[in-house]
């Protein structure tokens, strides 16, 4: 299929036409489509054939003496006369039934005045997990397509699978910025492969290596809001440092709207591309006290109540059809009345700091929103407002989780432990999630979650859009079937700009998406998005003409394990008429077996085409880094210099399930000596090597579960010492333990044995450490950024 693909594209080029790839026609090069917008008809739908396109030629006049010559500069391109600005909101982890807008119980005022000026959307679909759904999003191509088939911790080395985006699928951030639009990314991002997120690079597949010129947010799949491993640009940067007040999500609309009065300030003509990706509401769910007020008490009704009051209030506002039905709670998610009163009160505070994380995040799209509309150009902003990634994630256990960590590396939690810190959940000293009764509920009216791709509650969501220059009619609902896809074929119609046949120099994969323009002015005009597949962790399903056939999961998505069964033989198929069961209530698989199979073939058609093969229903386990290309494969000795951080997981020596030694050269001061040597990872799981009052300190934090430590008894000397760690695994298999041996000077000071290790992943946002702590500390004897008060020569880290 690849070479039948790159043989297109080059007759293409050779033939010098371009597709518009959505929708717009396809036309041939002339020589008066070389030069700039600003020497075109403002009108023309398509503008370069290739991108950049070329240098204007010069048209002054050049003599011997410049008095008798004409100058004239190079102009910039300029976007389309009366081009719209844009904002695109991607929310994280949000169901279908969780936001107001759609029925759900968590308020949403923001998207409800946006909803009342524009359009709902209720039947668009994400791909049911997050990376993959934010790379078609800005690519317009099937996640498969764009190499990200899964996370970008969880890639295998298959061309829809290996988590490198190629040159070939350029972003709508790319074609915009150079026809004259400014780009920029505030949020969240994993779309940089886990190997190339540290600062040695590469930086291309970094947003701005990707169209953005602007990015203030985080590289990885989550951070806390209270202390989030921040990156401007491709910097690491510790804003909360110094500010107890500090909250990711305020600070990055802060930091929109700064950048959206600054384009406009200066270039009011010039249109913006903003994609606005918050963090909510991945766990963890992180909401300041007043919101989470404004939810004290709305949840104690529990899932079940709450999932019934949903489905009435999304019958009265229209967003579902009054005919649907009420799928049924999975046999594997508890009655809430058969819950215990402990169990009711934790579980009804999760919900609520849930509830307030959306609420909160909600607010601060409000604030951006308003700014915009105070330059005046609110109107002429085309608005996106995706109500999540995915569906709502389950991954919190049945009975929510303390620290997230635990999840991937399939550890439980003790409920005893998490009543016990029941205050600390929403709080910097948590990582939490609430449990998988919530997160069905908040896929309401649909059977199962986020990671499921074969059912609804895992790719449904809802989407609002805004634009009241354009879009008359206020208020609407649009119920075609729409793929996330379509997003940027859509934004490339309306603003008259086509997907050349090449952007810098590389020939281009057409655009898989379909406008949905046509929908702004006509309720009733058929779909004309009539096939989709859909795949994730070896759940898949296939859209066609209003008939949907899916795998039924094997394994549910609160279960980190892998299903051992087949990937081909061992599911079986669902076959829902969507056309009339907008909920898929009701499997058809027995009654027409004939038409089931004719879906499955057209499955497996689509997954020839788009890289879809070969199927892997792994989970968990692709997310160790061992199996991915990584810039220390192959060494086992590392060295390390002072003031070095936040190296993250996929580019650090990897200790896990093996014997490793740490040794630290380094000068105590006169006075007594304290600090972090080397750490990597923080409260939610990793270790430490530091002074505290002058005596050496190693401390394994295993997943906030178990705490080890082994300690000197003496404060050292000022001047000049060698500290070692060895750590002796027991081997036998993952997660085992071993003997810690602490030594100075080549002389033991402390031993002890560490009984369990981290197996899969240590951290997901924080990194290793050289001299100082970022992000949370290994244990609460100290705090960030713990900076050592001696000098640290270097640091050694072997691999046994």
């Amino acid at each position: 299929m690849s070479k039948t693909l790159k043989l297109s594209t080059g007759l293409i080029v050779a033939l010098g036409v371009w597709s518009a790839g959505s929708g717009l026609r396809a036309t041939r090069t002339k020589a008066e489509d070389l030069v700039p917008q600003k020497r075109l008809d403002a009108e023309r739908d398509v503008r370069f054939p290739v991108l950049p396109p070329p240098p204007e030629p010069f048209r002054g006049k050049i003599n011997l003496r410049a008095k008798d010559s004409t100058p004239d500069f190079p102009q910039p391109i300029q976007a389309p006369s009366g081009a719209p600005n844009i904002l695109l909101v991607l929310l994280d982890d949000v169901g279908f039934g969780a936001s107001s807008t759609f029925g759900g119980p968590c308020p949403t005022p923001t998207l409800e005045a946006l909803a009342k000026r524009g359009l709902r959307y209720n039947q668009f679909h994400t791909t049911a997990l997050c990376s993959p759904t934010r790379a078609a999003l800005i690519t317009g191509r099937n996640h498969h397509s764009t190499h990200t088939a899964c996370i970008m911790e969880a890639g295998t080395g298959y061309p829809g699978y290996d988590t490198v985006m190629g040159k070939d699928t350029a972003t709508v951030a790319e074609l915009l910025k150079q026809n004259g639009w400014n780009t920029a990314w505030f949020g969240k991002n994993h779309n940089v492969p886990d190997w190339q997120s540290s600062q040695n690079g590469p930086f291309d597949l970094w947003p701005t290596g990707l169209g953005f010129e602007h990015f203030y947010g985080f590289v990885g799949g989550d951070t806390s809001q209270w202390r989030p491993a921040t990156i401007e640009g491709t910097k690491p940067i510790e804003p909360y440092l110094g500010n107890p007040d500090y909250h990711f999500d305020d600070d990055i609309a802060n930091q929109a709207i700064k950048w959206i009065r600054s384009q406009k300030a200066i270039s009011p003509d010039k249109p913006f591309f903003a994609y606005y990706a918050p963090g909510a509401t991945h766990a963890p769910h992180h909401a300041r006290e007043e919101w989470v007020a404004k939810a004290k008490g709305k949840f104690d009704q529990g899932w079940d109540k709450v999932r019934e009051e949903t489905f009435a209030r999304q019958k009265a506002l229209g967003v579902i059809p009054a005919e649907a039905k009420l799928t049924p709670r999975p046999d594997g998610i508890p009655a809430w009345d058969s819950l215990t009163a402990d169990q009711k009160r934790v579980y009804a505070r999760m919900m609520e700091l849930y509830a307030a994380y959306l609420e909160q995040t909600d607010h601060n799209i409000g604030r951006v929103v308003e700014a915009i509309e105070q330059t005046g150009q609110l109107d002429n902003t085309l608005v996106f407002y995706i109500v999540g990634d995915n569906g709502a994630s389950a991954e919190g256990s049945m009975q929510g989780l303390l620290n997230e960590m635990t999840f991937f590396n399939h550890v439980p939690e003790n409920l005893k432990d998490v009543l016990r810190r029941v205050d600390d959940l929403g709080t910097w000293k948590t990582y939490n999630h609430y449990p998988a009764g919530w997160a069905h509920a908040m896929c309401t009216p649909f059977q199962w979650t986020k990671q499921v791709a074969s059912h609804y509650g895992g790719t449904r969501n809802g989407m609002v859009v805004s634009w009241p220059k354009r879009i008359k009619e206020q208020g609407g609902l649009r119920s075609q079937w729409h793929h996330v896809i379509d997003i940027v074929p859509t934004i490339l119609d309306v603003v008259r700009v086509a997907t050349p046949a090449t952007v810098n120099g590389v020939a281009q994969k057409p655009i898989e998406g379909v406008s949905m323009a046509y929908t702004f002015d006509n309720a009733n005009a058929p779909s004309r998005r009539t096939t989709q597949y859909f795949e994730m962790l070896g759940n898949r399903a296939i859209y066609h003409d209003g008939w949907v056939a899916c795998t039924t999961p094997p394994i549910p998505p609160w279960d980190p394990n892998s299903a051992d069964i087949d990937p081909i033989t061992g599911y079986r198929w669902e076959l829902y008429h969507v056309a009339n069961d907008f909920t898929q209530a009701d499997d058809l698989a027995n009654k027409l077996p004939n038409r089931l199979k004719d879906l499955q073939l057209l499955f497996y058609t689509e997954a020839a085409k788009y890289n879809v093969l070969p199927i892997d229903n792994s989970r968990t386990g692709r997310m160790d880094p061992a199996g991915r290309p990584s810039l220390t494969r192959g060494r086992s000795s590392f060295t390390f210099y002072d003031g070095m951080s936040r190296i993250p997981e996929g580019a650090a020596p990897d200790i896990k399930n093996k014997s490793f030694a740490i040794a630290a050269e380094v000068d105590v001061p006169n006075n007594e000596g304290a600090g972090m040597i080397v750490t990597q990872g923080g409260l939610f799981g990793g270790y430490a090597l530091y002074l505290e009052k002058g005596k050496p300190v190693f401390h394994y934090n295993f997943v906030d579960v178990a705490h080890t430590e082994v300690a000197g008894q003496q404060a050292l000397s000022p001047g000049q010492h060698s500290i070692r760690l060895d750590f002796r695994y027991d081997g036998g298999g993952i997660a085992k333990g071993g003997e810690a041996t602490l030594s100075v000077d080549g002389k033991t000071v402390g031993q002890g044995r560490i009984e369990r290790t981290i197996p899969v992943r240590l951290t997901l946002d924080e990194g290793l450490d050289i001299g100082l702590d970022t992000g949370t500390p290994v244990n609460l004897s100290y705090d960030v950024p713990f900076k050592f008060t001696g000098k640290i020569q270097k640091v050694t880290i072997d691999l046994k």
